[in-house]
């Protein structure tokens, strides 16, 4: 009987059910822009990735998916004022896993240009709980024994790099040799202008003085080399920046950051190391604001160092007592522009 009931109830109020045809068209909308949404912040992401690699060069990254998703979710504004960007380029995987390429990517108020100031490896720096140690030695620390916490390690080393310069590091990202060859061959090879010979200590291959484009197994043989240079570890860092400057070329030669399709292959080539440390900024924001200081020619520089006296222990690079100071004023007041053309002996040629 109540189940009669039942029935009888539902049949007097069925006409005013609303037809399904609207609902489902709406829901469908939905998941449409759902899907692009979720597409689009893919794209940025990996937009800022490239970005990241062109400024550094070589350099992967430091996972921190649940706050990228956050910051992804509600964009933050696009900053205004100058930014810094560490970029760490990573050698051999597995334990005592150190950063070879310490970059620190400047991107001034005024969005002029990109200012690539390189940090020696081998830069004695004061590491927290252990004392003095070089510069590379705090992503080990952080990274733990296997080297596999890479997150640590870039934390660990921008706590380090942000004590050294005094400046606030808004964003980071870290890139092994590996992702560095498959970047390089996604965007058809990078042109790269060596002032000498290079001869490589790992390969014997021999790359001429001059202007030459290099694939990615060529790219990361360059990169690495620092035993046949006549200043070792400083003149990789020059290269390093030389290569930045070269995959920044092609990256906006071929519209990397504008092209759905070809940002798509990328997330393909480097998809496990498309995540990046924003700070409290979101991936766009950044995006926009790189972008902006990427279109004029970068300048590249080195920290000012000097080598270490047989009678300082350890070993290793410190501060140039001359000219250090004035650089790390100039690079919190926003004024490398000023400096620079005041150091020019102290900029590394690109071409």
């Amino acid at each position: 009987m109540i189940e009669d009931d039942l029935r009888a109830a539902f049949a007097r109020r069925e006409a005013l059910t609303p037809p399904s045809g609207p609902v489902r068209a709406a829901i469908d909308r939905a998941v449409v822009r759902r899907r692009r949404r979720r597409l689009r912040l893919r794209l940025a992401g990996t937009a800022l990735a490239v970005v990241a690699a062109a400024l550094a060069g070589f350099t992967a990254v430091a996972p921190r998916p649940p706050e990228t998703a956050n910051l992804l979710a509600t964009p933050s504004p696009v900053p205004t004022g100058a930014l810094n960007v560490l970029l760490l380029g990573l050698d051999q995987a597995g334990g005592g896993r150190r950063a070879d390429s310490v970059l620190l990517a400047h991107v001034p108020a005024d969005r002029s240009r990109l200012y690539l100031v390189s940090l020696p490896r081998d830069l004695l720096v004061s590491i927290p709980g252990r004392g003095t140690g070089k510069l590379n030695a705090s992503f080990t620390y952080g990274a733990g024994p296997a080297g596999k916490d890479l997150a640590a390690g870039y934390r660990a080393t921008r706590q380090v790099v942000a004590e050294l310069t005094g400046v606030r590091i808004d964003a980071g990202a870290v890139l092994t040799y590996q992702a560095t060859r498959e970047l390089t061959d996604a965007v058809g090879g990078v042109p790269v202008c060596l002032p000498t010979t290079v001869r490589s200590y790992h390969t014997h291959r021999t790359y001429r003085a001059g202007c030459q484009r290099l694939d990615g197994a060529a790219a990361v043989d360059v990169l690495r080399q620092r035993f046949n240079m006549p200043e070792g570890g400083l003149d990789r860092d020059r290269n390093a920046a030389r290569y930045a400057a070269g995959l920044l070329h092609r990256v906006q030669e071929q519209g990397v950051l504008t092209d759905p399709l070809l940002l798509s292959r990328l997330i393909t080539k480097i998809g496990s190391g498309a995540v990046i440390d924003t700070g409290e900024l979101s991936l766009p924001a950044l995006v926009s604001a790189a972008g902006k200081a990427a279109t004029a020619e970068p300048v590249a520089v080195g920290l000012p160092v000097r080598h270490g006296k047989a009678e300082e222990l350890p070993l290793g690079f410190r501060l140039d007592p001359a000219l250090a100071p004035g650089f790390l004023d100039a690079l919190r007041a926003d004024r490398l522009g000023e400096w620079t053309a005041a150091h020019p002996k102290q900029v590394t040629a690109l071409r």
